[in-house]
């Protein structure tokens, strides 16, 4: 006899106390003194031990609370625990912004996702340095606190402030610098806060009114694009492309048509 499904607030709930543990972690690495333990793509590309204990700490928590579910993980990859398998897998960025994370800066989160038969269901995203926390349910809304978040009502692009972020590799970084200096004269500014996770969330409650980004993964966006999505913002990619590694736009509606043309016009998701 199978187990019911879980329903995403079940699944929520278990998200954020594994991610309200997780960022306690890093946060006390951090006081601690955190070092570079490897490169990724490239030698700015980071990893700190503490993505790594943080990681290991949420698949290990996971594997106790739901121990028939998968797990995606930055740093670990996939991973199961031997179960017959429930249809759940956590997608988790251990640290998301870690050369924030590295430096002190305040933009670095805990990110946590359960997605069902492929649909992302329940989020939330934990800011590790002041403890802001931004969680979502599919159709159950965007919350930071007791506070139901509603995106930006801006309607002109041209009064639109726009998060972006960008890639480790020199060449991508150069086309993305080039794509913001043609679109920077058709909005009211840019900001690049070094963690997608938060752009997405902070789009999400009116603190930006859009956010675009090319080469962002799973972990990048499984939680905070549901945040997004259910603070009323459309996430998406270009020309018809679903949101993902070439491309996340997440803009309000009336913004997002005008934001996708001038990005597609500039090529955004194109280049290497």
């Amino acid at each position: 006899m199978t187990s019911p499904a879980p329903t995403p607030q079940e699944l929520l709930k278990i998200a954020i106390e594994v991610a309200r543990d997780a960022a306690g972690t890093a946060h006390r690495m951090r006081t601690e003194g955190v070092s570079v333990a490897a490169t990724k793509s490239t030698v700015t590309d980071v990893v700190t031990a503490a993505d790594r204990a943080v990681e290991r700490q949420v698949l290990d928590a996971l594997a106790t609370l739901r121990p028939d579910d998968s797990v995606l993980g930055e740093e670990y990859g996939g991973a199961a625990a031997g179960g017959p398998g429930s249809g759940v897998r956590w997608i988790v960025d251990p640290i998301d912004g870690t050369v924030n994370y590295l430096y002190g800066l305040p933009h670095s989160a805990v990110s946590l996702a359960a997605e069902v038969d492929g649909t992302v269901v329940a989020g939330v995203v934990r800011n590790i340095s002041t403890g802001d926390e931004w969680t979502a349910t599919a159709g159950g809304g965007a919350w930071r606190g007791g506070t139901r978040l509603r995106c930006s009502t801006e309607t002109d692009l041209g009064q639109a402030l726009v998060a972006t972020g960008f890639g480790y590799d020199p060449r991508r970084r150069a086309h993305q610098a080039r794509v913001v200096a043609d679109l920077i004269p058709h909005v009211r500014d840019i900001r690049r806060l070094g963690a997608a996770a938060i752009d997405l969330c902070y789009a999400a409650e009116g603190r930006v009114d859009a956010y675009y980004e090319k080469g962002l993964a799973a972990w990048d966006l499984a939680a905070g694009g549901l945040v997004a999505h259910e603070a009323g913002l459309r996430v998406d990619g270009l020309r018809g492309v679903p949101a993902g590694p070439d491309m996340v736009v997440a803009a309000p509606p009336a913004l997002f048509e005008p934001l996708h043309a001038r990005l597609a016009d500039l090529d955004a998701s194109g280049g290497p």
